[in-house]
């Protein structure tokens, strides 16, 4: 048997093999005789007999190729590591990173538990645990889901029944350009879920003011000066003009400017063509 033949067998075959050499020759059989018995090479006789004298028949036994299949980390360690990816930052860990990598997870494991482990290693755990590098949403600490789903769920259905009755078209006005919650970098979350990173709403200032319909027919319009309520009067008189007849129902997320009294003073004036209506202050993303 050639040594490439001997490769192809499976490792009980290698192993069985490897054993009936050895006794062979234990038994008063010469080292030729028992290679052209098995057709194997004096080499390979050679390297088992070594083994034998060395380990005995354990050594000569069949050994499981690849990675070991049991986890360097503990399940417990595991869980801890999970839990602390999902519901924290790196930062907020004492960790030089700002969003989940391999390098910051690989840190936080060696923070923990103090087990090395290679990026690689890392992000076999991370995708075994069901992590996926993602880009985050950005969300404003002060914002409130629970007020929103109330919102959307007790308000809106009753602008959007007066919209029918009266005929008005529904739209959902925002200012918008480059802004202080734009992510570039990505960061580890679990597949399917995108992480959250918490921020400031604060924004900076924007040269577009937009909206759209729930068509998703939008209008913008560019400006140079900053949002103020000469601004958004400009925006309202299109509005009126762009909609061909149609009440318009803008709906907007509570700035200062939507509640300023030269606003005010000129919806009153425009009632019959249209009115704003706002989210809950705690609304904004």
């Amino acid at each position: 048997m050639k040594i490439k033949d001997f490769r192809s067998l499976s490792p009980s075959a290698q192993e069985a093999l490897r054993m009936r050499a050895v006794k062979a020759v234990k038994e008063a059989s010469t080292i030729t005789e028992v290679c052209q018995q098995y057709g194997i090479s004096r080499t390979a006789l050679h390297g088992w007999l070594k083994k034998y004298q060395q380990g005995g028949l354990k050594a000569l036994k069949a050994k499981k190729r690849g990675r070991p299949k049991q986890s360097r980390l503990k399940p417990w360690q595991a869980a801890t590591i999970v839990r602390l990816i999902t519901d924290k930052l790196p930062d907020q860990l004492k960790l030089p990173f700002a969003l989940w990598t391999r390098e910051a997870v690989q840190q936080l494991i060696w923070q923990r538990v103090q087990i090395e482990i290679s990026i690689w290693t890392v992000g076999r755990y991370l995708k075994r645990w069901g992590f996926t590098p993602q880009k985050p949403a950005k969300r404003a600490v002060e914002q409130s889901p629970e007020a929103v789903k109330k919102w959307l769920e007790t308000e809106y259905p009753e602008i959007k029944e007066r919209a029918k009755t009266e005929k008005a078209e529904i739209h959902w006005g925002d200012e918008s350009g480059l802004r202080s919650d734009h992510q570039a970098g990505r960061t580890y979350g679990r597949k399917g879920k995108t992480p959250v990173i918490p921020g400031t709403g604060q924004r900076f200032s924007c040269n577009l003011i937009s909206t759209i319909t729930n068509k998703g027919v939008m209008r913008f319009m560019v400006y140079k000066d900053q949002f103020n309520a000469n601004v958004f009067i400009t925006l309202l008189r299109w509005l009126i003009k762009s909609v061909k007849g149609k009440k318009v129902f803008l709906i907007v997320y509570n700035h200062r400017v939507h509640h300023a009294k030269k606003v005010q003073k000129w919806l009153e004036k425009h009632i019959k063509e249209i009115e704003i209506f706002s989210f809950p202050p705690t609304a904004r993303s």
